[in-house]
């Protein structure tokens, strides 16, 4: 019997592992990263071994992540303003089907944020059994833990990160009109408009990454959203083309000058008005939204 070559037979799991070191890692090239040095281990590896591949594959994902993440929680301490994840567009299935309400916010940007305040092993239990489905004892598997430990790690991780729920979602082309409405009130410098379309407790997350012009630190409230929002688009936006994008989830902008992306913007929508901005405008973190986006 024939073996099949290592890169045809990891090629058909290297989309859920891309997915699983996305959420794990908050970070697009990191996971893309991961999941070669997985295969890397993968085609060294004695194959007629491994009894269930996508198992292993998981396995050494999460591990490697694990990894990661130790070093990364280090570098995000001395990160310049807010550190935000890698925006990822999710229309052409790159983080898998994103069908319900529940899977969007999985991977949506408040999610990642809030899954930063978890231990690395905290957030490997809850991304397994929230985002893939793993049970207790699968858990237990992947991370050389007791089940008993798995559950209790869960519990944990769940206190942290819980959030109050989106009490209404507005239909896709609703959701796409709002940005748009959004984006045109802004270059216009239309403070009334905006703050129509912004909840009261609105909040306005930038990352620069001290490598671009960024607010340091949220700005919140509805009338200063607006203000900023109109004051930014007139002092760095006058010339830039913009496209509206499924980013996270979620509807959002992506903004270019000529070929370049300069940067791309979320929303967060909760009863059909924008609960939370989330800008990426450090260059590092715009690689893997521009190369699917020229496609």
């Amino acid at each position: 019997m024939t073996t099949p070559e290592p890169a045809h037979e990891f090629e058909s799991h290297r989309p859920r592992l891309f997915g699983l070191a996305y959420r794990l890692l908050g970070s697009a090239q990191e996971a893309e990263d991961t999941v070669q040095d997985a295969y890397l281990r993968f085609s060294g590896a004695d194959r007629a071994g491994i009894e269930h591949l996508g198992a292993w594959l998981a396995r050494t994902v999460t591990n490697l992540c694990l990894n990661r993440l130790t070093s990364a929680r280090a570098r995000r301490e001395e990160y310049v303003g807010e550190w935000l994840p890698e925006p990822v567009v999710t229309s052409d299935g790159t983080l898998g089907p994103l069908e319900s309400a529940q899977a969007r916010e999985q991977v949506s940007m408040a999610m990642l944020v809030l899954l930063e305040r978890l231990t690395p092993t905290e957030r490997a239990v809850y991304v397994l059994r929230e985002a893939f489905g793993y049970g207790h004892r699968e858990i237990s598997g992947v991370l050389d833990l007791s089940e008993a430990n798995c559950r209790q790690l869960y519990r944990r991780a769940v206190g942290r990160v819980a959030v109050a729920k989106t009490r209404f979602e507005p239909a896709p082309e609703r959701r796409e009109e709002l940005v748009a409405s959004f984006i045109t009130a802004a270059r216009e410098g239309d403070l009334a408009g905006l703050e129509k379309l912004l909840a009261a407790d609105v909040t306005w997350w930038s990352d620069g990454g001290g490598k671009v012009t960024a607010a340091l630190r949220p700005i919140e409230g509805r009338e200063k959203v607006a203000r900023f929002a109109a004051g930014a688009a007139q002092r760095f936006a006058v010339g830039l083309e913009y496209t509206v994008v499924e980013v996270n989830g979620a509807s959002g902008v992506a903004s270019w000058a000529g070929d370049t992306l300069v940067g791309v913007v979320g929303f967060e929508l909760v009863d059909g008005l924008v609960a939370c901005v989330w800008a990426v405008m450090n260059p590092d973190k715009l690689d893997h939204a521009r190369r699917r986006l020229s496609r």
